[in-house]
């Protein structure tokens, strides 16, 4: 079933003709409009520094973004339909002069919602809020996105935040996380405060302890200079490992509304032990990868990737074991591991629960695996349990099973890109899954020490083979406290 169309807009994307627009954006406009979830009178328009014509722009859109839609999902007529809503306007620098022609187009429909997509690099985007505002662009219906990430550290991040909130109000910004769009990570809400059977177990006295593995098997695939001054800490986990662990970690909010979700998030990120002194070295681990072999194929390290400094000391992988000091959570230890050329692409949270406290059944009958949930966010996405069951026979005898929910069985529709669901969310005020300011600057708080001390400690990242799951660093993280990281990929 359809949803109602969205409020008529104008989204105005700046960076349209960059990889971020073409491959992610406007296929996931494209789905939205295939699906009549947008206005029929919602208008794209890019902008970009390469002086093009609208036509030009649309054949270059239907040349790149065309291929991210499946064939299945295609059609000519509504391609064609689709196209007619894109429009291209050149702006050569991030100035108020360059956008003061966008008015007139605007201005055809002043009282329209206005979604100002920066698809740019962060460090324009104090400059394009002023422009915007100097341009007399910004009404009261109009609203900025912003990509991670947000800084290079806290206080860059103050400033982008405090730039950006002189053109427009909080309410106004939406910081996205495309991860907060994927269908397993609104299920991980769901499963948590809709459903009496998970709720109960939720805290310290049943969890023994939660994995969070976001696992690549690309390389920097060309984006080797941004890279270089990002690294895995910067460029995962100070955004998707940090609101995937909120999720899992936030307190039942009062309400389903954006900020009473956003105001317990904020809570976990404040409640964080930070990782200082002696800590760097037994809860965090950093690493680089050399050459090795990834699904067949031999690849280079890091070292030999274009754009990457010579002797560079940028991770590639990143271990940390977390903790959160408050009732719920005390004791019970978040491992976050994120890493580029790993043995598989695989995104998914395991919580591990407690022993049984008293077994009746002798060790001769099976051996005893604790539950665990299993909820996978790539690919495949699905929900596992682990429990223990009786095999058939005359005999008792233990076996572990999965309770499976595969959500692509389970509705046969099309699952969503990330994308188009929180494109939709902009254009209709919601800002539910998207980070708040001090979301963000919270976040910075507890990252930025153990980047700090990273750089005093001096030492080199650790190597490990491309193709694998990591330094064995990363594994003696896991058995100092006698535990393993969950690697079951079927």
């Amino acid at each position: 079933m359809t949803e109602t169309a969205s409020s008529p807009f104008d989204m105005v994307v700046v960076g349209g003709t960059g990889d971020l627009a073409r491959r992610k954006l406007l296929p996931a406009l494209y789905f939205l409009h295939k699906n009549g979830q947008l206005s029929p009178d919602g208008r794209i328009i890019a902008v970009a520094r390469r002086s093009l014509t609208s036509e030009e722009f649309r054949d270059q859109v239907t040349q790149i973004s065309q291929r991210q839609v499946p064939e299945a999902d295609l059609d000519d007529a509504t391609w064609r339909s689709f196209l007619e809503r894109l429009s291209y306007m050149s702006a050569p620098t991030a100035e108020a002069a360059n956008y003061e022609p966008l008015n007139g187009r605007l201005q055809e429909a002043p009282g329209r919602v206005r979604v100002f997509y920066l698809a740019t690099t962060p460090k324009l985007y104090g400059d394009l809020s002023q422009a915007l505002k100097e341009a007399g662009l910004i009404t009261e219906a109009s609203r900025i996105v912003l990509e991670k990430p947000i800084g290079q550290d806290l206080n860059s991040a103050q400033e982008i935040n405090t730039r950006v909130g002189r053109a427009f109000r909080e309410d106004q910004i939406f910081r996205i996380d495309h991860y907060l769009g994927k269908e397993t990570v609104q299920n991980l809400m769901i499963l948590r405060f809709a459903n009496v059977l998970f709720e109960p177990l939720w805290r310290a006295e049943h969890i023994d302890h939660v994995q969070i593995t976001v696992a690549e098997r690309l390389g920097v695939e060309g984006r080797g200079g941004y890279y270089d001054q990002s690294g895995a800490l910067r460029d995962m986990v100070q955004n998707h490992l940090l609101q995937l662990l909120c999720l899992v970690a936030m307190e039942p909010p009062a309400r389903l509304g954006q900020d009473a979700i956003r105001e317990e998030k904020i809570k976990v990120l404040r409640s964080l032990r930070p990782i200082l002194g002696s800590d760097l070295t037994l809860k965090t681990v950093r690493a680089q990868y050399r050459e090795g072999v990834v699904a067949g194929e031999k690849v280079p390290g890091y070292h030999q990737e274009p754009g990457i400094a010579e002797g560079s000391s940028t991770e590639t992988f990143v271990a940390l074991k977390a903790e959160i000091d408050n009732w719920r959570w005390a004791g019970v230890p978040f491992y976050l591991r994120t890493g580029k050329r790993m043995a598989y692409r695989v995104s998914e949270i395991m919580i591990q629960f407690k022993k049984v406290p008293h077994l009746i059944f002798d060790d001769r009958l099976g051996a005893l695996q604790d539950n665990r949930l299993v909820i996978r966010l790539q690919p495949n996405e699905s929900i596992k349990l682990a429990m223990m069951v009786k095999r058939p026979g005359p005999n008792i005898r233990l076996k572990p099973v999965h309770l499976d929910l595969n959500l692509a069985e389970a509705f046969a529709d099309r699952t969503p890109l990330a994308y188009e669901r929180l494109l939709l969310d902009v254009i209709r005020g919601n800002a539910t899954l998207f980070m708040h300011r001090e979301e963000v600057e919270a976040a910075w708080r507890w990252v930025e020490p153990i980047l700090d001390g990273w750089g005093h400690l001096g030492n080199r990242p650790r190597s490990y083979a491309a193709g694998t799951w990591g330094p064995e660093s990363s594994i003696e993280l896991m058995v100092r406290d006698n535990r393993s990281w969950y690697e079951h990929l079927a």
